[in-house]
């Protein structure tokens, strides 16, 4: 099981803190820049009906498309809402914004979205290659395709095995 998703039962603040350090620099820059220009930060659930949104919509709303439910758990977890909607209190916005602060500024160079972000790039580059190297092959002969029927597949299977 990795860092990230283990979590810290006993200790909520600990959880919290967790599941912050594990989610993409980007999610935690848009998270923190969606706690500070909302309104209503709510615990419990992911809107409620008077304009609250959770600290995870308010990062989605500004660009940090992550899907992380342990953060969500580990938040509802600290802010001890069961399931019920409820705008936080000041010390645990408080709370909430200085963990993100703290894991923004000791986060390393090296980060996992930037590491899928290479990985992408170079596998298309290695896919554009390949698509190029295609592109300049004809095909030697005419390509038929038909069913076969059960046995008769049997058979070809077996004539193709032999050749």
């Amino acid at each position: 099981m990795s860092k990230c998703s283990t979590p810290d039962r006993g200790r909520p603040l600990a959880g919290l803190r967790l599941a912050i350090d594990c989610m993409p620099v980007l999610t935690r820059e848009a998270m923190l820049d969606g706690v500070l220009a909302s309104q209503r930060i709510i615990a419990g659930a992911y809107v409620d009906g008077e304009g609250g949104v959770c600290p995870m919509l308010a990062a989605h709303r500004r660009g940090g498309r992550t899907d992380f439910i342990s953060f969500a758990r580990s938040w509802d977890r600290f802010t001890r809402a069961r399931g019920i909607a409820r705008v936080v209190t000041e010390r645990e916005l408080a709370i909430l914004i200085s963990q993100l602060e703290d894991s923004l500024s000791e986060s390393s160079g090296i980060e996992l979205d930037r590491a899928i972000a290479d990985h992408r790039r170079l596998r298309g580059e290695r896919m554009g290659r390949l698509r190029g190297l295609l592109d300049g092959m004809e095909p030697r002969a005419e390509i038929t395709a038909r069913r076969l029927r059960p046995r008769a597949r049997a058979k070809a299977l077996r004539l193709a095995a032999r050749t």
